[in-house]
């Protein structure tokens, strides 16, 4: 048993960080898989003398390192009962990149696609194009052996790797590259542990007997996917071995052992840095022939027509997939290209840098399918639409975690692999073995590379169902190997593949594996359980077995998902969390600042699973680490709708600190920006006293201080008279004589008081376009009281306001807002907190943000460019987050370029960084400007001074203010601005 006192010096032993508390172990517990293990330690190693510390470390204290980047591996090979270590923070530089060679060197913890965006100046890419790539690392590609939608045209990472400079189990360096048989020979003169292996590797596989029974038991060289075990068939066609090689036509490679080193999970070195060969960018013109079938056979017997046309890329997705796109917002607007309810689609891409050339292989392509009679229709997509088919093929994974309930797609024999010659007929009988289980599975991927992603569906909360889950592997184990095909494809072997792995290449393969082992690891420190002497694969599952179900009573409505534990479980773990600014979106903010897996929202939902599942509280979110996990998120909302799973982590959110405050109180400051409307009323008393107080450098210092405000923030201005006080003195002058239509306006409590001039121009704009504008008492939205869990609070508000619009709006009378935030509450929260359900569904299908209640009526000809000027103007456009997550900017933008001559783009932002009162607390100033320094600063300080910055947020603007000293217009002024 190591103490608190050993890890405490080993941590002062390195540079980098070192966590044992609770919630990390807790967080790096699990992965994208079915597995749970809690390590000893999580280790976020700064150089090699940290991972040779921590390597010695668990040498002389018998435990093990478990390497870690992203996290998504989907086969269990990040978790285990040692120290995580995870390299994603700190080893994640590309060090060199040679245009003339087409290499690039880079840490292990470089993202994929972040490290294409740097060679794509240079006309070179890293082909092996993973699902997870906009945050999947190098490191864990190599260690899987990654592969992807590219593999057809562009091969898997093994293929790609040429150098990896490594730390051995013994604390010593080994680089690992080409060599000749001389410096083969050379390396076994070697008196240390490198040495050794080399030794240990030529004694093993240089008998003759010993490679044909390689050749013979290993899945078949035609396919390319394979990450069986250790690659020791790749290591018998090199130059090493080219006197006793099988194959003598097979052309004679340098011996490297990357190829060894590459799918091997870092169960033999831990590796710092890496070497690619790259690859000259595809051709520029893309097109994408998305054949739909009504039969999964009918797919599988065209996937050999198809690939007779040199595809780029040939993709699965079957109806499952299909019918979970429908009911995710990122989703939908990818999958319009859907014609009818098929069973399958097959999307193939082709690419010709010359347009006349692609349209005439795209039509030999669609001839192909429609001569062979097998799909129903072929669209053609293009341009945008291709991007939003990969989107959507990219998504699959994540969205297998979006299915209500217990029963979800399970990651067991997901990753098998055969000849594509074998595909029709493997197929077949694989759906024969499943209709014995009676089993519906989940089929998607890569069909081009005779590879699917076969999924059961399981409830592993029940030991019926474990048991399932090893028999139906067990039996497509058999399966593959009658097709001589590889178990595990691109997703590694893992604790859920590694137990059948004497089955798939013989007991004296196998046994040449644990000697290859055991010569690089003999004290077994490197993510033991994994490829050798596994761990079992139906043990140290995600969720306890026939467990009862926690008993959790909520304030919010989460019967949608059966109950806020189930919200929290949808998390499968896939990470899309974890991507980066550039990469577009929103989420996840606060990981984008701090780069910590505590700050994602896979995190959050894992941590909020856990506590519930094993507190023994009686108030099982009175947890200090769900505090600490919680307090950087935003509640930006794009969880709902960027995660595939769809996680309202914003929602788990509120639900926490309503009832972490149920036992420990709400503080003075919590109180403070709950109640901001009503203490903006009074400050409406005497707002030129009120704004003093706010401005003046002395008084708003003290005021801050007091109120735990960031000195460094600005505060909002009360305005001269409130909305209500003005429309109340204008009253007689809303009507409008002929109108096209009645509208409710709501004053929102931030309009109200602080924005009331925009607010004015929204109802100037309305009337003078000929809609009648009525507004009626109502209560504030709540937002204020939802973002710091105040939901007693919160749900009156809203039950007044559902009670107050239920027989007001309509089709014919619909309500509008113009801050996201607050409008936004009647579509979203509204639906988890009021009484009266039905009454608030029929308001929320007839609340409208302003800007979208106008592009609506744009399109039924009542609006058009006609009613604004024709002057010249360039607008840059940053949306609020609930807009995003909830609607889309389209709107914004529609309403923008209204004017003829008005030239928008959207800042390609995500949140701003200011949340509300996230950005005005002193604890979370610098992570809100860092934030907000990600896209939407730079972005703004480059416009010009003639451009125009518009934002429909109120703390966007001020946020925009603070961190730029410019000044953001509502597009609603500069709409109402542009009137003829």
């Amino acid at each position: 048993m190591i103490s608190t006192s050993e890890l405490h010096a080993l941590a002062s032993q390195i540079e980098g960080e070192l966590y044992f508390d609770d919630l990390m172990k807790t967080l790096y517990a699990t992965d994208a898989s079915v597995y749970r293990m809690l390590p000893l330690a999580v280790a976020l190693p700064k150089n090699s003398k940290d991972i040779i510390a921590l390597i010695n470390f668990a040498k002389h204290y018998n435990t093990s390192l478990i390497p870690r980047t992203a996290g998504t591996s989907l086969a269990g090979q990040c978790v285990g009962e040692g120290i995580v270590v995870d390299v994603s923070k700190y080893f994640n530089k590309i060090l060199n990149i040679s245009e003339n060679e087409q290499t690039v060197t880079v840490q292990p913890g470089v993202v994929r696609d972040e490290l294409n965006r740097c060679l794509r100046p240079f006309g070179l890419f890293f082909g092996p194009n993973t699902s997870t790539s906009n945050r999947c690392m190098i490191g864990g590609m190599v260690g899987n052996n990654s592969s992807g939608s590219t593999s057809i045209k562009y091969g898997v990472t093994r293929d790609k790797v040429l150098e990896l400079q490594t730390i051995l189990s013994d604390g010593s360096s080994a680089v690992f590259k080409d060599l000749t048989s001389e410096e083969f020979d050379q390396k076994q003169t070697l008196n240390t542990l490198e040495g050794d292996i080399y030794r240990t590797v030529k004694f093993e596989l240089s008998s003759k007997e010993v490679q044909k029974q390689i050749e013979s038991n290993f899945p078949k060289p035609e396919i390319h996917r394979r990450n069986t075990g250790y690659a020791i068939d790749e290591l018998i066609k090199t130059e090493v071995f080219s006197d006793l090689c099988v194959d003598m036509a097979e052309e004679k490679k340098p011996f490297n052992f990357c190829k060894l080193l590459s799918g091997s999970e870092g169960t033999l070195a831990f590796t710092t840095q890496i070497t690619l060969k790259l690859d000259v960018l595809p051709p520029v013109n893309s097109v994408m022939v998305a054949a739909h079938f009504d039969a999964i056979d009918k797919c599988m017997d065209a996937v050999t027509i198809v690939m007779k046309h040199n595809l780029f890329a040939c993709e699965m997705m079957d109806k499952i997939i299909l019918d979970l796109t429908r009911h995710n917002k990122a989703q939908q607007e990818n999958r319009k290209f859907i014609k009818g309810d098929p069973k399958a689609v097959l999307i193939c891409e082709l690419r010709e840098d010359d347009l006349k050339t692609l349209d005439e292989k795209s039509h030999e392509l669609v001839n192909a399918l429609e001569n062979s009679g097998l799909s129903y229709t072929n669209p053609l997509l293009k341009g945008d639409d291709v991007d939003k088919a990969n989107e959507l093929r990219k998504a699959g994974l994540g969205l297998l975690g979006n299915m209500i309930g217990d029963e979800k797609a399970a990651a067991c024999i997901e990753d098998t692999a055969v000849a594509l010659d074998d595909l029709s007929s493997y197929i077949k009988d694989f759906s024969q073995l499943m209709e014995a289980y009676n089993q519906k599975p989940v089929y998607y991927a890569h069909a081009g590379a005779g590879e699917l992603h076969l999924r059961p569906i399981l409830n592993l909360k029940k030991k019926k169902d474990v048991e399932l889950f090893r028999s139906i592997t067990t039996d497509v184990a058999h399966l593959v190997k009658r097709y001589q095909g590889s178990m595990s494809g691109e997703h590694g072997d893992g604790i859920v593949r590694a137990e059948f792995i004497p089955l798939m290449i013989g007991d004296e393969n196998y046994n040449i594996l644990k000697r290859i082992k055991s010569v690089f690891d003999p004290q077994n420190i490197f993510n033991p359980g994994k490829i050798v002497d596994a761990y079992p694969m139906d043990k140290s599952l995600r969720y306890e077995i026939d467990r009862i179900e926690p008993e959790i009573e909520t304030f919010l409505d989460f019967s949608s998902s059966k109950g806020i534990l189930r919200e929290a479980e949808k998390c499968n773990g896939s990470g899309d969390c974890r991507k980066l600014p550039e990469f577009g979106g929103t989420m996840c903010p606060s990981y984008r600042a701090t780069r910590n897996e505590k700050d994602t929202t896979r995190a959050r939902a894992n941590a909020l699973r856990e506590f519930l599942t094993h507190s023994e509280k009686p108030n099982k979110f009175n947890q200090k680490e769900l505090k600490d996990v919680f307090d950087l998120c935003l509640s930006c909302k794009a969880c709902a709708s960027e995660c595939p799973s769809s996680v309202d982590v914003a929602s788990l959110k509120a639900e926490f600190q309503y009832q972490y405050q149920k036992a420990n109180g709400v503080s003075l400051r919590t109180r403070l920006f709950a109640y901001n409307n009503q203490l903006n009323g009074f400050g409406s008393l005497f707002p030129g006293v009120t704004n003093f107080v706010f401005s003046n450098k002395g008084t708003s210092f003290l005021l801050k201080k007091m109120a735990g405000v960031a000195i460094e923030r600005s505060l909002p201005l009360i305005a001269n008279k409130s909305l209500s006080k003005v429309v109340q003195i204008s009253k007689n002058k809303l009507d409008t004589i002929k109108y096209i239509k009645e509208i409710y306006f709501f004053n929102d409590e931030f309009t109200n008081h602080l924005d009331t001039s925009i607010g004015i121009d929204a109802i100037d704009l309305l009337k003078a376009l000929n809609y009648k504008v009525t507004l009626v008492e109502h209560s504030e939205s709540g937002r204020s009281f939802l973002s710091k869990g105040l939901l007693e609070q919160a749900k009156e508000f809203a039950n007044k306001n559902v009670t107050v619009f239920k027989d007001l709006v309509s089709e014919s009378t619909p309500l509008l807002g113009i801050e996201p935030s607050a409008i936004l509450t009647f579509k979203d929260e509204y639906l988890r907190l009021v009484d009266d359900k039905s009454s608030a569904e029929k308001i929320a299908k007839h609340t409208f943000l302003i800007e979208e209640f106008i592009q609506n009526e744009i399109e039924l000809g009542h609006i058009n460019s006609a009613q604004f000027t024709s002057e010249e103007k360039t607008i840059k456009f940053h949306g609020h987050c609930h807009q995003k997550a909830l609607l889309n900017q389209s709107s914004s933008f529609t309403v923008l370029n209204l004017p003829k001559n008005y030239k928008v783009t959207i800042i390609p932002s995500g949140c701003c960084g200011m949340a509300g009162s996230f950005g005005y607390e002193k604890e979370h100033y610098d992570v809100s400007m860092q934030i907000g320094e990600q896209t939407l600063f730079p972005a703004v300080r480059n416009a010009n001074d003639d451009v125009l910055i518009s934002a429909n947020g109120t703390s966007c603007r001020h946020q925009i203010k603070d961190g730029t000293q410019r000044e953001a217009l509502h597009p609603i002024t500069i709409l109402r601005r542009a009137l003829i």
